[in-house]
């Protein structure tokens, strides 16, 4: 390809290819032993799984000195303490916006009502949820060493941030160490172009050996649940996400999503929410205007506890499985699953498949056969794709939200069409004091 062609052009064309390969191959060579070991479970799987690890090789690292970056970029603890608890306020009310709206609208559609009768579909087993008192305990790591070596992103994310805190505190002893970080965050963003020169690659082999497996007709027997969760990821996207880039951050709704679609892409791609962090921070720095040390507490922030598109999918997924089983249910269940979900959506890791893990925890919450989730499960990978989007494009509208709070937006950035337009991920400006 041409040396000018975009990183989000060449992602895009390794997508369109690879979900036409598989659809092909699910059409065509589903019995042809050759193409299924050597081709699906073989090259697609190895390069595919090769390329994830590389990207969650990225994440802890990244994370960590991005993270150290923001919270000495901020300079401040009390200006520190007010960007933290605008962020949670901005996820919580999301995510609860999300859920209520998932609820509704699975309500007035009545996805799963047709089914003539309810029975265990799938041996999944989800592993036992641990009580809420126990998640929010954990958010403290008993051993920050472990919590890094385990990925556990709540707990370094607490880690780090009392460790920045600490870096400020310091004086020039703090200074000194951020000025390495810097260096560190610098370098880190390096092995991000590296990894990301095979994104192209990557993707296709991940998207052919999804849909080589999936098949765009496994959608069709659960058209009702897969229309009623993509309408709400839709209306969630462009409905109240464009309000509040309107309303609250006093930007172009149009501008954002169009400047968001590298993200939007690879978001797709990866199905992953920690997996999208370094791309989802160039594009909120370097396409939208927002201040590196705003976009590097919050991005990292969002991508741990910020899930809409999952709150969205435990929501229509509740509805749509009471009604298969014939269960009512009451305004209180409906309000437990509003808060359980909103809780869930905090503790949901940013990586393919959780969320089916945490809808059996909701499920349990309010007593519905949890076996049921094997019903949604054939449709659950293209419907995580879709709302990786959802959740990556929340935690850009809270950073754009806080960004214009704090005066940390670049308006002249934003409203520039060919600002931060690349053709590679390329290193981050200097940092800036708020």
């Amino acid at each position: 390809m041409p040396s000018k062609t975009t990183i989000t052009t060449k992602i895009l064309i390794g997508m369109v290819i690879g979900l036409l390969s598989g659809s092909l191959i699910n059409a065509f060579g589903k019995d042809i032993a050759f193409i299924q070991t050597y081709l699906v479970n073989g090259l697609f799987y190895v390069v595919g799984a090769a390329f994830v690890n590389a990207l969650k090789m990225l994440v802890v690292p990244l994370v960590t000195f991005s993270l150290i970056c923001g919270v000495c970029g901020i300079g401040d603890v009390s200006v520190l303490g007010r960007v933290g608890l605008k962020a949670l306020a901005l996820f919580i009310l999301t995510t609860a916006i999300a859920i209520t709206l998932a609820l509704s609208v699975a309500a007035l559609i009545g996805p799963g009502q047709d089914f003539a009768n309810a029975q265990p579909l799938s041996d999944f087993t989800p592993p036992p949820a641990p009580p809420v008192t126990e998640v929010l305990i954990n958010i403290v790591p008993g051993n920050p060493v472990q919590a890094f070596a385990e990925g556990d992103m709540l707990q370094i994310i607490f880690f780090v941030i009392v460790f920045g805190i600490a870096m400020l505190m310091a004086g020039d002893t703090g200074r000194q160490l951020a000025q390495s970080a810097e260096r560190m965050n610098e370098v880190m963003m390096k092995v991000v172009t590296l990894v990301m020169d095979f994104a192209p690659v990557g993707v296709f082999f991940l998207m052919a050996k999804t849909f080589s497996e999936q098949g765009i007709g496994l959608v069709m027997p659960m058209l009702g649940y897969f229309s009623a969760v993509v309408f709400c990821l839709l209306l969630h996207f462009f409905g109240t996400y464009s309000l509040l880039i309107a309303l609250m951050a006093k930007l172009n709704p149009a501008v954002f999503i169009q400047k968001m679609r590298s993200a939007h892409i690879f978001a797709f791609s990866t199905a992953s929410s920690n997996a999208t962090i370094p791309v989802n921070l160039q594009i909120v720095e370097k396409r939208l205007g927002a201040n590196n040390a705003i976009a590097s507490f919050t991005i990292p922030l969002g991508a741990t506890v910020n899930m809409d598109g999952t709150a969205i999918m435990q929501g229509v997924a509740t509805v749509f499985i009471a009604n298969v089983y014939a269960i009512d249910l009451s305004l209180s269940q409906y309000v437990t699953v509003i808060g359980m979900a909103t809780l869930a959506s905090i503790g949901t890791a940013g990586v393919p498949g959780v969320g089916l893990v945490m809808l059996a925890m909701v499920l349990n919450q309010v007593g519905l056969p949890v076996e049921g989730i094997g019903l949604i499960m054939g449709v659950d990978r293209v419907l995580d794709m879709m709302r990786t989007v959802v959740n990556i494009t929340g935690d850009a509208v809270v950073t754009c939200i806080i960004a214009r709070g704090e005066n940390a937006l670049d308006e002249r950035v934003f409203n520039d069409p060919s600002a931060g337009i690349i053709t590679e991920i390329e290193l981050p400006h200097k940092k800036t004091h708020l």
